[in-house]
C-alpha cells in the first residue's frame, strides 16, 4: 500500500510540473488559435536563463523568475507580433505552424551554438531534499511545482473571469469579429496572450531548471507531452490542462511502475491517439469547431 500511495504522489507531482507548462500553450491556442511548436524552447531559454543567473548572481534559483518572466513574455509577444501576426491572414493556415517549426530549431541550434551539447546544471539549493507526507516521500521543489501550479491556474482564471482584459481576451477568443465591433483590439490581444503564455512557461522554467539538467533539447520531450495534454484536458481548456497534465502524471507514474519505464511514453502517446479517436474536444472541452478559453 505503502509503494502504491508513493507512485500515487509521484505522478501527481510530475502532473504539476507538466501542468505549469501545458497551461501557456493551451492559452495561446486557445485565443491566437495557433499551435505554437517553440513552446518547449521557450521552456529552454527560461532554463537556460535561470541557470546563468543563478551561477552567475549567486541568487536562488525562484527569485529569477522576477527577471526570466518578464523577459519570456517580452520574447513571446515580440514572436507573435514580429513572426506570427504577419502570417495571420496568410492564404494557407498552416503557415503559421511552419513558422513556429522554424522558431523552435532556430532557438534549438542557438543554444547549441552558445552552450554547447552538454547539459547545464542549475544549483538546487536543497530543492532536491527530501520532505516526508506521511507515508511519501517527495522532493522540496517538487512540492514547490505542484503548489506553483495550481497557483498558476487560479490565478489566470481569476484574470480571465474577473478583468475587463480578461473578458476582453475571452471574448476574442469566442468571436473575434464581435469582439472588434465592441472595440476590442485584437492585435493586442494576441500580442498580450502570446506574451502571458511564454510568460507561464518562464515562470515554470524557474521552477524546473534546479530539479532537471537543462540542454538544448530539453524542451522536446516536455511540449510533446503537453501536446498530449492540451488535446486530453480540451483544446484551450485552461482546467482541462491542469487536470489532463494530473492524469497523465499519474499514468506515467502508473506504467512506468507497473509495466516498465521503457513503455511510459508509448501508454501516454498511445492514450493521446484514443482520445483523439474517441473525443477529439478532450476529456474538458467543447467541440472542436467552438473551441475558447475557458473561464
Amino acid at each position: 500500500m505503502q509503494t502504491f500511495l508513493q507512485i500515487i504522489a509521484n505522478g501527481l507531482m510530475l502532473g504539476g510540473l507538466f501542468a505549469i507548462i501545458a497551461v501557456g500553450l493551451t492559452l495561446i491556442f486557445g485565443i491566437v488559435k495557433v499551435v505554437n511548436f517553440a513552446h518547449g524552447e521557450f521552456l529552454m531559454v527560461g532554463m537556460y536563463l535561470t541557470y546563468l543567473l543563478t551561477t552567475g548572481i549567486g541568487v536562488h534559483p525562484y527569485a529569477t523568475a522576477a527577471a526570466v518572466v518578464p523577459i519570456l513574455f517580452v520574447f513571446g509577444a515580440v514572436t507573435q507580433r514580429l513572426l506570427i501576426q504577419p502570417l495571420m491572414h496568410a492564404r494557407d493556415e498552416h503557415i503559421q505552424i511552419f513558422a513556429t517549426v522554424g522558431l523552435s530549431t532556430a532557438l534549438m541550434n542557438l543554444a547549441l551554438l552558445i552552450f554547447g551539447a552538454d547539459i547545464a546544471n542549475t544549483p538546487n539549493h536543497g530543492l532536491r531534499s527530501q520532505i516526508h507526507l506521511g507515508p511519501v516521500r517527495i522532493l522540496e521543489g517538487q512540492l514547490w511545482i505542484f503548489l506553483a501550479a495550481i497557483l498558476l491556474v487560479t490565478g489566470l482564471q481569476l484574470f480571465l473571469a474577473r478583468t475587463n482584459t480578461g473578458r476582453a481576451i475571452r471574448a476574442t477568443a469566442q468571436n473575434r469579429a464581435a469582439a472588434r465591433l465592441m472595440g476590442i483590439n485584437d492585435r493586442f490581444i494576441y500580442v498580450l496572450t502570446f506574451g502571458i503564455g511564454a510568460a507561464c512557461v518562464g515562470f515554470g522554467s524557474a521552477l524546473i531548471a534546479p530539479l532537471y539538467p537543462t540542454s538544448p533539447t530539453i524542451g522536446t520531450y516536455f511540449v510533446l507531452i503537453a501536446f498530449v495534454i492540451v488535446v486530453l484536458g480540451g483544446l484551450g481548456s485552461i482546467p482541462g490542462a491542469f487536470f489532463g497534465a494530473l492524469i497523465i502524471g499519474l499514468v506515467d507514474a502508473l506504467s512506468g511502475f507497473y509495466i516498465g519505464s521503457d513503455l511510459r511514453e508509448a501508454v501516454v502517446f498511445g492514450i493521446f491517439l484514443v482520445i483523439l479517436i474517441l473525443k477529439p474536444s478532450g476529456l474538458f472541452g467543447t467541440r472542436v469547431s467552438q473551441s475558447h478559453v475557458s473561464p
